[in-house]
């Protein structure tokens, strides 16, 4: 772990039970539900002291953690490539916004206060966080295809990106439970894939 003392009482007052790391670990089972957050502390030269595990998910999608590279190298090339500014403003050199495969996600940087001088002290904590869909009105997809409500939050999720897995968290039901639903909802739209139930809306949205 890299990190130092006041880096490592922000990264605990942002997360209970943070997962402050050098490198990435697989969840074990019966842990607790992961933070939706991703979390970095970057020195002055954007390199990362330290980091959660929903930071190194963020930033990897969608590659599982296994075939992510030693968690610090990856990290600073993805912050290189993905969160660094081409055009910075002063307030930062970070972007606000960025994508990861099909998800988008905002990036909240702020400037960090610490006594500690030298090049790796930590200067920015960024926050990394799952933007909003694109505002879609269900309602008039649910009565034009006959949708049910659960079926309709399952669109809902589908909609914002997630994997079946993870609706089927959201809606606390099973993966298959979840292929149920959304195979009930190409009958209804008489598609075929998860990316044409998401082109029929777009076609026949307002």
């Amino acid at each position: 772990m890299h990190s130092n003392g006041s880096a490592l009482s922000v990264a605990q007052r942002l997360n209970s039970k943070p997962h402050l790391m050098g490198s990435p670990s697989r969840k074990a089972a019966g842990s607790p539900l992961r933070s939706a957050v991703g979390f970095l502390l970057l020195d002055s030269s954007l390199h990362p002291i330290a980091f959660n595990v929903e930071a190194i998910r963020v930033l990897s999608y969608p590659n599982q953690l296994a075939t992510v590279r030693p968690a610090d190298v990856f990290l600073a090339e993805r912050i290189r490539e993905t969160l660094l500014d081409r055009e910075p403003s002063r307030e930062s050199t970070l972007v606000t916004e960025f994508r990861s495969g099909r998800r988008r996600y905002l990036c909240r940087a702020f400037r960090v206060d610490s006594d500690t001088k030298g090049p790796s002290h930590a200067s920015i904590a960024v926050l990394l966080e799952r933007a909003p869909v694109s505002v879609i009105p269900l309602s008039p997809v649910s009565e034009q295809f006959n949708l049910t409500r659960r079926e309709r939050d399952a669109l809902e999720h589908l909609l914002q990106g997630l994997s079946n897995k993870e609706i089927a968290n959201r809606m606390s039901v099973s993966p298959n439970t979840v292929k149920a639903f959304l195979r009930l909802i190409m009958l209804k739209m008489e598609v075929t894939s998860r990316a044409a139930i998401v082109a029929k809306i777009m076609m026949t949205g307002p």
